[in-house]
């Protein structure tokens, strides 16, 4: 005769509850297992029709996997984010200006190792230490413009404006070369060297070069009263409960540190032009991509996550916050866009690499 052995009465009074609570345990929403449904919910705080939004796509093997917006990108308009919304990238503008420079150079209009006074011969003697790869490294030493700038001012610096406050200077911060500080005033002097030497506004030589090849047809160099953003997303700041307009500040208008708009659908263009030779040599590219100081290269910060290289910057301006995190031997790519002046979204980002990459 076989033997069964039941649970108790107790036992089962104890494994019910647990059981139950393990079921309904797994519907709740963090305990989502599908990776879209786990990046709605690290952008719930961006979504709704009262508040500034997000746009995410994730990019593997040369097509995007996962397209999401949230949000709005435009509050007054009630305008909604769409993979077409254009927003302020602010420093992710550098790498596309360290682009162009990487062009004047295949063009031979200059090289890595020309100065400073070689370009503006009226430069104060200190640009005789100043390479172009000090600005794109962030290595001249240049004062920050920022701190130049008058306190009152009402008007927008434009990048001719921070070239003149730079050569009313007598010195930098330390000798070219010897240290990484990130500056800002180093991306438009670059913007400037762009001008000089091709002829063309900085805003025309990105479209002409970049845009247009590209067919970016939706991204552009802003210039208030010379150039529209199409589908653009407003800036905003969010404090407690309130939402308030923050879209320009008096360093706005400067184009080469943080001028471009672009969205989605355009970046992606961007990135899979990256991984070839359509704009420069892959040789160029490599340069780009090679880490100085503080492992920034041209336009671009270079290190590793979790073991996976990793390619990246972030923009952080009055009302967004942007970052591109590009993982090239993986074929991936994480692009996050925001309206809001705050949180940072780069830590967003390597979650999403959590979920996709690793």
């Amino acid at each position: 005769m076989k033997f069964q052995r039941t649970a108790s009465p107790s036992k089962v009074s104890f494994f019910l509850p647990v059981f139950l609570f393990l079921i309904i345990y797994c519907f709740l929403p963090g305990c989502a297992t599908d990776p879209a449904q786990r990046v709605d919910q690290l952008f719930e705080d961006y979504d709704g029709n009262t508040l500034p939004g997000a746009a995410v796509m994730v990019i593997r093997n040369g097509k995007p996997v996962m397209t999401k917006t949230y949000g709005m990108a435009d509050l007054e308009k009630q305008h909604r984010v769409t993979p077409k919304t254009n927003f302020r990238l602010a420093s992710v503008t550098k790498q596309f200006t360290a682009m162009c420079i990487m062009m004047l150079q295949e063009q031979g209009k200059l090289d890595y190792n020309t100065l400073l006074t070689d370009i503006f011969p009226g430069f104060p003697d200190y640009g005789r230490r100043i390479t172009i790869r000090h600005l794109l490294q962030h290595t001249s030493g240049l004062i920050a413009y920022e701190n130049v700038m008058s306190d009152t001012a009402t008007t927008q610096v434009l990048d001719r404006d921070v070239l003149q406050m730079m050569m009313q200077q007598d010195s930098t911060y330390f000798p070219p070369g010897s240290k990484f500080r990130y500056s800002n005033s180093g991306y438009a002097v670059l913007a400037m060297v762009v001008e000089k030497l091709s002829g063309q506004s900085f805003a025309s030589f990105l479209k002409q070069n970049i845009f247009t090849p590209l067919r970016m047809d939706n991204t552009v160099a802003y210039e208030k009263e010379i150039s529209e953003v199409p589908c653009r997303a407003m800036g905003y700041s969010v404090e407690n409960d309130s939402v308030l307009f923050s879209d320009q500040s008096p360093t706005s208008a400067v184009l080469g540190d943080g001028g471009i708009y672009s969205s989605l659908e355009d970046l992606f263009k961007w990135d899979q032009a990256l991984y070839t030779d359509n704009l420069v040599s892959v040789n160029n590219l490599r340069r780009a991509f090679t880490p100085g100081f503080k492992n920034y290269g041209f336009g671009w910060r270079i290190d590793t996550y979790k073991g996976h290289r990793r390619i990246h910057h972030t923009g952080s301006t009055c009302g967004f916050r942007n970052v591109i995190q590009r993982f090239p031997e993986d074929r991936f790519t994480i692009i996050v866009l925001t309206n809001r002046r705050a949180p940072a979204v780069g830590q967003l980002a390597e979650k999403i690499a959590d979920l996709f990459l690793l």
